[in-house]
């Protein structure tokens, strides 16, 4: 093949993959505004006062608005008697939410536009940041305790050695009335089987509290597999108590745990299925709910719990019994992370 060729093929190709990267751009670019644009089909969302105080407004959800327009991503609510009607949005994005006794917690990408840096805010009542602090990694969960004290995330993070996947997780936990902030859980004794142990590839994520501001329950991952375990904040210790456990909720009287477990058989692609512990008895009943949940879920009350799937424009928040009866169903379209409040 003569030069003159070769440098004519090189040239076509050079220009082909311009092609390709500017349309690539472009279509980035429609996709973008598409979503800044209201869909018709869409829920009502307008701009108003967003309040996170139990007592104000009644029965109500708080949520990540994944509808497309131009409130979307932002906090929003909806009178919890009518979970698919029209909602108020906040002005406040978050990527993870949760909320509990008049405070919030929003992870969101930091301000200023800086590529893959992120921040922790805790929200008063009004959704008034009262503090912010630089997470080191992609938000995936969020958690406040039930009276409002403490404040958990967890990150994904890249660059741990240990980790095959090239990624791991970081827990902190936030003390709001003493400022006290524990970086990682990864610092507290791990209590397995009884034993001090160590190991340098433990993470954990998926916190939910107790009503007494101390104790809490967590995933602890180490070895390849998984485990459910208690913590203990004051004497800074984790200890395992079942395995094939992730992303535990605790119900609000405090005798179960619902999560996600692996079940063998299923596609390695849609592994997981909700299942509720009773923590006295030790008894674990699969919930109706067949579908492949990745979810932290939240309990409505005691009778109910509710979780995020995939949904035409980012997820849908469904619902389904917690005792194992029943049959799911959609409660809130284009929406995600909720907190039941009031």
């Amino acid at each position: 093949m003569s030069l003159q060729r070769r440098i004519l093929i090189l040239a076509t190709a050079v220009v082909l993959l311009a092609a390709v990267a500017v349309t690539a751009l472009v279509r980035a670019s429609d996709t973008a505004d598409e979503k800044n644009r209201t869909q018709a089909d869409g829920p009502r969302v307008t701009r108003g006062a967003v309040s996170l105080d139990p007592a104000h407004g009644g029965p109500r959800i708080v949520f990540r608005n994944m509808a497309w327009g131009p409130h979307r991503d932002e906090l929003a609510t909806v009178r919890a008697a009518a979970p698919d009607g029209d909602r108020t949005a906040s002005g406040v994005a978050c990527l993870r939410f949760h909320a509990a006794a008049g405070t919030g917690i929003c992870l969101q990408p930091e301000k200023g536009g800086v590529p893959d840096r992120y921040r922790a805010v805790v929200l008063d009542a009004r959704l008034q940041e009262v503090s912010a602090h630089a997470v080191t990694g992609i938000p995936t969960r969020a958690r406040v305790s039930p009276g409002g004290r403490l404040a958990a995330w967890t990150v994904f993070v890249g660059g741990d050695s240990y980790a095959g996947t090239d990624f791991s997780t970081r827990t902190a936990v936030l003390d709001l009335r003493t400022g006290r902030l524990e970086a990682s859980l990864e610092d507290f004794t791990v209590l397995k089987d009884g034993k001090p142990y160590r190991s340098a590839d433990v993470n954990f994520w998926g916190v939910t509290f107790t009503a007494d501001e101390r104790t809490f329950y967590a995933t602890l991952g180490t070895a390849g597999r998984t485990h459910l375990v208690r913590g203990d904040l004051a004497a800074r210790t984790v200890t395992t108590l079942r395995e094939n456990v992730e992303c535990p909720s605790l119900s609000p009287d405090g005798t179960r745990v619902v999560f996600k477990k692996r079940v063998p058989g299923l596609p390695a692609e849609a592994p997981w299925r909700l299942h509720v512990l009773d923590l006295a008895s030790g008894t674990e009943t699969p919930l109706a709910e067949e579908r492949s949940v990745d979810d932290q879920v939240v309990w409505t009350d005691d009778r109910t719990v509710v979780y995020s799937l995939p949904g035409d424009f980012g997820a849908d928040l469904h619902s389904v019994p917690a005792d194992g009866s029943g049959a799911p169903a959609r409660l809130t379209a284009s929406a995600l992370a909720p907190a039941f409040l009031g």
